[in-house]
């Protein structure tokens, strides 16, 4: 077994691999860019090395200082990841040529199936089923036409050299055929430097799914069962499940052989996973194998107990597979989410800025978090924005589902837009619920997984009420605590008044809704009143943000997380942003400092709205700042001078950045 190893990838995988390998007692060397200086994968590394910038491809993917890198550092093989070089021909190469072990399959396994033309005819040869369609060399238009036309409409076009769903297109009709050919050969050359393409039936509602295939050199191969990866957008899989509902012991076998041979073929060692359109009458053809660990590959090990980073290891450093296919089973079910810092309601933009707040939800047997970041840490523009992915097994699918609902519920992330509310309601969504699964789910179902116009409950804002309340209580009794004479009645908080009741008003703004929520002090309560709804509140504020609330007498645990002048409450598995409006600081306006307005969050500069050098009176908007899915604009704290500021339109701000240099007038 290997002593050391580097594992040339970042984030979570790079902190998965390093978990079985700390386990195994074998010593990590991770690799990192400028951007990545304090990323989690090299603080948890024995050890790391600064391998280029920021941009991908003058670090991660710069075979030369990999290589450079392992040898520096006396690492006997890498551990590629996914992504980046991790199905890298020359990368293998380098490797071998080198003396380092590469944890993956041959490069011939890796040539062979990289051209999705080249695979298929592999796969025709090895008897594996295809999707009727033309995958050969004659790319001349009018050819690819005829054969189109033979196989039947709609069919697919599809990039050879393709993936990600780029370079593909659906034609419904024979006339349409050409122009859709001529745009996915510009965007296959653009995209792979190939316009080779290949073209086949389109199947009507088909699943996506996949058999997870191993290998040794000892001539042995194995399948870990299938995966069931139907649900997607844009061709990018967003929710995992294995086993497939459905599956019939009959199907599982056949596909479980059709893996093997394909593996076979090439003769593949290591981890790899053989791709499958299936139809809905259980008809099933080969997409493509990717000659990696996939993505979503914990939810094979939550079904089997086993650890396919350590089969990986076992397997590369020249053991045989640990077991054969008849001790291998499968035991209850398995989802995976990705949490993303992504927006769903803008078309799944994704979204940069610092994990003010991060909280997943407690591990154990039935849950697993695997992510490569904490709270405090950024998500950079320079990579993919996954925050980690969510596991979670139970005895049967039902209660998987249940599992995944309540582990969603209970993840908090503040400081990015991320995909946690989506992810919740494409659990809940009857047709994934009731296994109607096909790839075009997200689409049909477009209604209930993108409500519009959602408003929050009214107890949203009594408990972003109460929050205010109570922290105030608490702020007041520090001081009190820290000043020269702590039982001072003027620490109080608790709306004494002679001869009358304390009453207060609490302004909220959601969007361009504005409400105030009314606050009578009653002791060691309060009355609290909006829209015509009121109730008696108390509580008292738990670590991490978290309040436990009684209102009119029922008890409820909630979270409210300060990130600037927003308050981002957790509720009953919902969450809500609510602008906390000061009135004597006017609505939307920045926080301040002695001589600076500063950002009340993490944010993007949109507009500058007054003039370097400028007077400007009390008020007055200085900049607008796009954070959180709103505009906010930082207003003027006084009559004053503005002095310069510090970022352009465009800029990605911190939370608590200095944006504006203010000069207030004296006297």
């Amino acid at each position: 077994m290997f002593e050391k190893i580097l594992i040339a990838n970042r984030g979570e995988i790079a902190c998965r691999v390093i978990k079985t390998a700390r386990r195994m007692g074998i010593k990590t060397v991770a690799v990192y860019s400028e951007a990545d200086a304090s990323a989690r994968h090299i603080r948890l590394a024995d050890e790391a090395v600064l391998i280029g910038p920021a941009a991908a491809k003058e670090s991660y993917l710069v075979i030369e200082r990999i290589i450079a890198a392992a040898k520096q550092t006396g690492a006997q093989a890498i551990h590629p990841g996914y992504g980046f070089l991790s199905e890298n021909e020359e990368f293998c190469d380098a490797c071998e040529r080198t003396g380092i072990v590469f944890i993956g399959p041959p490069v011939s396994a890796i040539r062979a199936m990289g051209s999705k033309s080249e695979a298929k005819k592999l796969m025709e040869e090895a008897r594996v089923p295809l999707t009727p369609g033309y995958h050969g060399d004659n790319q001349e238009p009018a050819y690819l036409h005829e054969q189109a036309d033979r196989i039947g409409y709609p069919v697919l076009i599809k990039a050879a050299a393709g993936g990600g769903g780029k370079g593909m297109r659906l034609v419904e009709k024979s006339g349409d055929f050409i122009a859709a050919l001529a745009s996915c050969k510009r965007e296959a050359a653009s995209s792979f430097g190939d316009e080779h393409v290949l073209v086949e039936k389109y199947i009507t509602r088909p699943r996506h799914i996949e058999i997870q295939v191993f290998g040794d050199s000892h001539g042995n191969c194995v399948y870990l069962f299938e995966r069931d990866c139907s649900v997607q957008r844009r061709h990018q899989k967003v929710l995992e499940e294995a086993p497939a509902p459905g599956m019939t012991p009959e199907r599982r076998a056949a596909m479980g052989k059709a893996a093997v041979e394909a593996a076979k073929a090439v003769s593949y060692v290591g981890a790899g996973t053989v791709e499958f359109i299936a139809n809905q009458d259980g008809s099933f053809y080969f997409m493509e194998m990717n000659t990696r660990l996939q993505v979503e590959h914990p939810v094979t090990e939550m079904i089997t107990g086993l650890d396919l980073v350590e089969w990986q290891l076992r397997v590369a450093s020249g053991e045989p597979l640990p077991l054969t296919q008849e001790q291998l089973a499968i035991r209850g079910h398995a989802l995976e989410a990705r949490i993303y810092a992504e927006d769903p309601a803008k078309g799944f933009l994704p979204s940069t800025g610092k994990l003010v707040h991060l909280a997943p939800p407690a591990e154990g047997l039935h849950v697993r978090v695997d992510t490569g970041v904490e709270e405090g840490d950024e998500i950079s523009p320079f990579y993919d924005p996954m925050i980690a992915k969510l596991i979670v097994w139970d005895e049967t699918r039902e209660q998987a589902l249940a599992r995944m609902l309540q582990a969603l519920a209970d993840y908090r992330v503040v400081g990015v837009a991320n995909n946690i509310e989506f992810l919740s309601r494409l659990t809940a969504c009857p047709a994934f619920a009731g296994a109607d699964l096909d790839t075009g789910l997200i689409e049909r179902e477009k209604a209930y997984l993108f409500p519009e116009g959602e408003t929050p409950p009214v107890e949203t804002y009594f408990v972003a009420a109460l929050a205010e309340l109570l922290r105030e209580n608490a702020r007041a009794e520090d001081e009190a605590r820290r000043g020269s004479d702590p039982v001072s009645p003027w620490h109080m908080r608790d709306g004494w008044r002679l001869n009358s009741t304390a009453n207060r008003g609490l302004i909220f703004r959601v969007g361009d809704a504005q409400k105030t929520v009314q606050v009578a002090y009653r002791g060691d309560r309060y009355t609290l009143a909006v829209d015509g709804h009121s109730a008696e509140a108390r509580g008292r504020v738990n670590a991490h943000g978290g309040l436990r609330v009684e209102l009119d007498g029922t008890r409820m645990d909630a979270t409210v997380i300060s990130a600037g002048r927003m308050r981002h409450v957790f509720l009953h598995g919902r969450s809500w942003q609510l602008a906390n409006v000061d009135p004597l600081h006017f609505a939307g306006e920045g926080g301040g400092a002695e001589g600076g307005l500063l950002a009340p969050m993490p944010g993007k500069v949109i507009a500058l709205l007054a003039d370097a050098g400028a007077k400007v009176a009390k008020g007055a908007p200085l900049l607008i700042l796009e954070a959180m899915k709103m505009e906010h604009t930082i207003n003027a704290p006084a009559a004053g001078t503005v002095k310069a500021f510090r970022y352009a339109v465009g800029d990605q701000v911190g939370d608590g950045a200095e944006l504006v240099e203010f000069e207030a007038e004296k006297g």
